[in-house]
């Protein structure tokens, strides 16, 4: 049996390996695996806008098969904000 939980309305593996950036090496890394055509679990989005904690994610797998969250931040003060 897989374990998943949610984000948000997205089902994602459980437990999984995150990573927090700041918003600029955040999308330029989104940008990348983009183009690299990463086959992406949830593709990069936004969550939260406008409120606190807001907050930029995507997940995907490594080429072992480990799921990977990046998650983004304009500023690293909002990574605990609720």
């Amino acid at each position: 049996m897989k374990k998943t939980g949610h984000v948000g309305e997205h089902v994602v593996p459980m437990p999984h390996l995150g990573v927090i950036l700041e918003l600029p090496v955040w999308k330029k890394l989104a940008h990348k695996l983009e183009t690299a055509k990463i086959d992406f679990i949830l593709k990069p989005s936004v969550r939260f806008e406008g409120e606190a904690g807001e907050q930029w994610t995507m997940f995907f797998y490594d080429p072992s098969g480990n799921p990977i969250e990046i998650k983004g931040f304009k500023s690293l003060d909002g990574v605990f904000a609720s």
